[in-house]
């Protein structure tokens, strides 16, 4: 099976590094320079177990390929438009896509362009990109896939996805899954840039109710839309968001801290967006919202 990583930063650089020293045909869709830089210098993955550089296949926009059988896109949300457009020549009719983007919007706008073509994904990592060199930060890799249709997912596709590294498991309910993740990375974002700093300092400081707070907010948003977190991913939450002295960042916080392009209105706007369609009281996203949006004067 051939593999198309869209992306090849925090998320695609780990999982499709993994899925390449587990002999998968893997190719890389990345920017020309980028392409550029890995064809000479090989692409660096730091985990929590080992440094290094492996010889990947990559494509750009300018190349021409046969279709792939399987797509998985890991753009950011503000680059979705852009990559399903630049894909386009490398997506035949039997081509399957994953999304593993943040949220739930982006189902259903890859499902139009590509009807009946696309299932669920989900990806929990703590990754990030130093220059060329994808760093996971925490043991933490985990897929969850599953048919948005009812239908079973491909064997093949299973098998193609089930390797050393990551923890691959297929849902029946891969919208739950969507949802709890999203109430995760919703309430992650408001602690840590609403309070502008790492989880331990913000316990340190005494802000541990307003924590237990905005988890509350996010669990509470998928329960109303008929998608309650389960207990698991709640205790997940606790684990990472209330460990005093803990370093933990949301990713949309160190993207607004270091000046980048970032997923607030895709993360917490929409969440926001939610909860007032379903009148659940969000005051620590609403305040979250307002601080980001006054501070680089966008929306959406």
């Amino acid at each position: 099976m051939r593999i198309l990583v869209v992306g090849a930063g925090g998320v695609g650089g780990a999982y499709g590094t993994l899925l390449h020293e587990a002999g998968r045909d893997v190719t890389f869709f990345v920017r020309p320079a980028r392409a550029a830089r890995i064809r000479e210098n090989g692409l660096t993955f730091i985990s929590p177990e080992a440094e290094r550089t492996n010889a990947v296949q990559c494509v750009t926009v300018d190349d021409q390929s046969d279709p792939f059988d399987l797509v998985i896109l890991s753009t950011k949300a503000y680059g979705l438009d852009e990559a399903l457009s630049d894909i386009a020549p490398f997506v035949g009719p039997d081509t399957t896509i994953i999304p593993v983007l943040n949220g739930m919007s982006h189902i259903d706008r890859v499902s139009e362009v590509y009807p009946a073509q696309v299932i669920g994904g989900v990806v929990k990592i703590v990754g990030t990109i130093e220059g060329d060199t994808v760093r996971q930060m925490t043991p933490l890799i985990t897929m969850i896939i599953g048919s948005l249709n009812g239908e079973p997912v491909s064997p093949a596709i299973i098998e193609a996805l089930d390797v050393p590294g990551f923890s691959l498991t297929v849902s029946p309910n891969i919208r739950a899954a969507l949802w709890e993740k999203w109430a995760f990375i919703a309430s992650a974002g408001v602690i840590t840039c609403l309070f502008r700093g790492p989880v331990g300092r913000i316990i340190e400081y005494g802000g541990l109710g307003q924590i237990y707070a905005a988890i509350s907010e996010g669990e509470a948003v998928a329960a109303a839309a008929g998608y309650p977190v389960s207990q698991a991913g709640h205790q997940g939450s606790l684990n990472l968001l209330t460990e005093e002295g803990s370093g933990f960042t949301s990713s949309l916080y160190r993207d607004l801290a270091s000046g980048h392009a970032h997923e607030g209105e895709h993360i917490l706007g929409e969440m926001a967006v939610q909860a007032r369609r379903l009148g659940v009281s969000t005051p620590l996203l609403d305040l979250t919202l307002l601080q980001i949006r006054t501070d680089t004067g966008t929306i959406g």
